[in-house]
């Protein structure tokens, strides 16, 4: 088959980008750019390259992630190695990133990333500022060897990699920014068996209530933050006032929500102080 006759009759009905993702399997199965697809639309695939084709779709048509069909996804300008080990890197969590590039202004800051999986928001931190000394940590050793490989990939070589829980893996040191997207979702959210979060690794998304893993790192913070230090979390569509309660409740100071693009409350950004200890 030609590639004009798979991109008009290979639509994904259960997709909602049904048209990118076949676009995206078919630069996959032919090791070439998308603009290819237009300018050689009359490109005849290969009985290889069909049956390469034809692996990756069905993967799609069952429900999994273009990420992890492909092996990569961008985040932040940066192409990172995933895998189902970590949880995919969304678009709204660059809003994180993009908090943090505002608050901190600091030319030589130690900066915590919790619960760094693919290494996203480290990465990205530590591609933006050279000078900037970067601690990721995970529960997972698997997530880490990956982050890893993404730094290695991507030659960031100012980040370090520590395994455990949350601030319990960090080293003896006090930080300008502990940062960190964690789980947020109820165990029992029905949105755990749905689309591409059904794929992911529950370990990365389910957290008890929802509440579970932010009640630790909000309580944990203070002992690993320097006085003003900041702690910047992504949280879920609802659970604003719930975190933004908890960080009240022990004492943090300046507490401040930023939306994302849907206008949702989605990072919220508080400051150690004298008093938070």
């Amino acid at each position: 088959m030609s590639i004009a006759e798979l991109l008009a009759t290979n639509l994904l009905a259960n997709s909602t980008t049904p048209q990118i993702d076949v676009e995206l399997l078919l630069t996959f199965a032919l090791n070439q750019p998308r603009s290819f697809l237009y300018a050689h639309s009359e490109y005849e695939l290969t009985k290889e390259q069909e049956k390469i084709f034809g692996i990756l779709f069905n993967r799609r048509v069952n429900g999994e992630p273009i990420a992890y069909i492909l092996g990569k996804k961008e985040f932040w300008s940066l192409e990172l190695t995933v895998n189902q080990s970590v949880l995919i890197p969304r678009p709204e969590t660059e809003l994180l990133v993009e908090v943090a590039l505002n608050k901190l202004n600091h030319e030589a800051a130690i900066i915590a990333d919790m619960g760094t999986g693919s290494g996203a928001i480290a990465l990205a931190l530590a591609n933006a500022h050279p000078k900037w000394n970067i601690i990721a940590t995970d529960i997972s050793e698997d997530a880490l060897n990956l982050a890893r490989y993404n730094a290695k990939q991507l030659q960031i070589n100012n980040v370090e990699f520590y395994c455990g829980d949350w601030c319990r893996a960090l080293p003896n040191k006090k930080f300008d920014l502990i940062i960190s997207n964690p789980p947020y979702i109820a165990q029992n959210d029905p949105h755990l068996q749905q689309g591409d979060v059904s794929f992911e690794p529950k370990i990365a998304l389910e957290a008890g209530d929802g509440l579970v893993a932010l009640k630790k790192i909000i309580t944990q913070a203070k002992e690993y933050l320097k006085t003003g230090g900041l702690l910047m979390l992504e949280h879920g569509y609802d659970q604003s006032e719930q975190v933004q309660n908890l960080l009240h409740q022990n004492k943090y100071q300046a507490i401040t929500p930023h939306q994302d693009l849907a206008r949702i409350d989605r990072v919220v950004v508080a400051k150690k102080g004298e008093k938070a200890k």
